[in-house]
């Protein structure tokens, strides 16, 4: 198994969701995180003070999946997510040592 997460623009979260839903990707979780890459920060003016914005506000999504669905999950967040814009996002793929349902019990890809 493995964990995706992918960081991406706000705006894009329901593309993201339905091209996922699209292939089947039943249960994700999503946090509203901030952060900056290359995209850095930018200036605002706000009551005549001008001031930076450092931190940009983020997506992140989190999908627990088998090995065989994560190249055409990848696929999917990155067509749903491009603008072709700096700070597009990034999608992180790493192993998963084990799923339990707590509710059930159930273990491994049945839980997840």
């Amino acid at each position: 198994m493995k964990k995706i997460e992918a960081i991406i623009k706000p705006f894009k979260l329901d593309d993201v969701r339905e091209a996922l839903s699209d292939i089947g990707v039943t249960g994700l979780t999503v946090s509203e995180v901030k952060g900056f890459g290359r995209q850095k920060g930018h200036t605002e003016l706000y009551r005549g003070a001008e001031y930076v914005v450092d931190f940009l506000p983020k997506i992140k999504m989190e999908i627990i999946l088998a090995d065989e669905q994560v190249e055409t999950c990848v696929e999917a967040i990155i067509k749903a997510a491009h603008t072709g814009r700096i700070g597009d996002g990034k999608i992180f793929v790493s192993p998963v040592e084990q799923v339990i349902r707590i509710r059930t019990g159930e273990e491994g890809v049945d839980a997840v």
